[in-house]
């Protein structure tokens, strides 16, 4: 098991485990299960007879079993668009860190990829995952374009683009304002609103709508539209208007998603984070380091354990620890320990020496399926992001020039 002592550039030995877990994925071209796939079972779509609460129950069952159930139930695995999202992020950061050229090549196997599973039903590009999804307030048919998805992507592509000058990605994230812009519902007023999770939903989630707010007003620096910045700011308004005063955000306004959870919460500060870094917003400054504090002091025991909510522990999931690897190792030496920490207790918990990482850990029993999304991709992307901070200030804030022999 890889061993995290004093802090090196390569910390963790961070460089030896995204080795392994890069030649595990990429031994299965990025394919696997997801803990929401349930639906991808003909079996079980059959036996949900199409309901919402069956559908839920299915999802949930299949999601909490510690036995790997989808071969008997015949779901196959899947290219996951939002993990290929965060597999591309991943690998951009490892070509920012030493400009090897062969990171070139997962890289524009997963442009292919992403090209391929565009949604088809949205104006511009959007992505939605490759399973249909029912939650207690709507239904999601599958490959339906969500904000989250399509934001998450979207920076994938942003950053792709500024580490490797790979003009495609840029050509692939522009297009996203549309499906932002034009698909999503809005609540609220023109000075002040929230868009929905999907074209076909009208709910109120804080993370989602910042994190659309947060591509609009990176996109704004390549396409400087007054729509992009006007919209941008509003959204951006509406969640900032409703912070607790402690710094906290609920989930979601709807009475029965009032929770505040780890990694949505650090989805809203990075996404905030997003903002003043483009010298945007500083009269939201307090209020993004009153969030910050809020994360850094209710989220995480002494030996950097990631609590899920923020009033109890479990169950322990990979998510949580990897937002917190990715949030706050951009903030530098202020929390440096609580970074090393965190990663040190991700790799103790959930890393399997055959070079994956496990779901989740729950009261009774863990749960080590190695799920390609919500495990495999998030641990490459807190890993990478990692390593790529800890290799400043080598790592120009500009894209590199690419190899003459690689194509653009």
């Amino acid at each position: 098991m890889p061993h995290c002592g004093n802090r090196t550039p390569d910390g963790c030995n961070v460089a030896g485990t995204i080795e392994r877990l890069a030649d595990y994925c990429q031994s299965r071209d990025f394919q696997g299960w997801d803990p929401y796939d349930a639906l991808n079972s003909p079996l079980l779509r059959m036996l949900s007879l199409g309901l919402k609460y069956p559908r839920i129950a299915v999802i949930q069952a299949m999601k909490r079993s510690p036995i790997n159930l989808r071969r008997l139930f015949l779901v196959k695995q899947g290219h996951n668009p939002k993990g290929l999202g965060l597999f591309l992020w991943g690998f951009a950061k490892l070509y920012a860190i030493d400009h090897d050229p062969k990171y070139l090549e997962p890289i524009d196997r997963l442009l292919d990829l992403l090209d391929q599973l565009r949604s088809p039903r949205c104006s511009g590009n959007g992505w939605g995952y490759n399973f249909d999804w029912q939650s207690r307030a709507f239904f999601v048919p599958k490959f339906t374009a969500t904000i989250v998805n399509s934001s998450f992507i979207g920076h994938a592509l942003l950053d792709t683009y500024r580490f490797t000058g790979r003009t495609r990605a840029l050509d692939m994230a522009l297009p996203i304002q549309r499906f932002l812009l034009d698909d999503l519902h809005r609540t609220g007023d023109r000075d002040s609103f929230c868009f929905s999770y999907t074209p076909v939903d009208q709910l109120i989630v804080h993370n989602a709508n910042l994190l659309g707010a947060s591509l609009l007003i990176r996109l704004h620096a390549h396409d400087a539209s007054d729509e992009l910045a006007s919209t941008s700011l509003a959204s951006l308004r509406y969640s900032m208007d409703r912070q607790r005063a402690d710094g906290s955000w609920w989930y979601a306004d709807t009475d029965y998603q009032q929770w505040i959870d780890s990694f949505h919460t650090g989805f809203n500060l990075q996404s905030i984070k997003y903002f003043l870094d483009e010298g945007f917003v500083p009269q939201y400054h307090d209020a993004y380091e009153r969030g910050v504090q809020y994360y850094a002091e209710r989220f995480f025991q002494e030996d950097g354990t990631a609590r899920y909510f923020h009033d109890r522990d479990l169950p322990l999931d990979i998510h949580s620890f990897a937002q917190a690897i990715v949030f706050f190792s951009r903030l530098g030496d202020a929390y440096e320990s609580l970074t090393d920490r965190v990663l040190q207790r991700m790799i103790e918990l959930f890393y399997d020496p055959r070079g994956y990482f496990y779901f989740q850990q729950r009261r009774r029993r863990p749960i080590r399926i190695p799920y390609m999304r919500w495990s495999q991709s998030w641990a490459f992307h807190a890993l990478t992001e990692y390593r790529l901070q800890t290799s400043r200030p080598q790592i120009s804030n500009e894209h590199h020039d690419v190899p003459t022999s690689a194509p653009a």
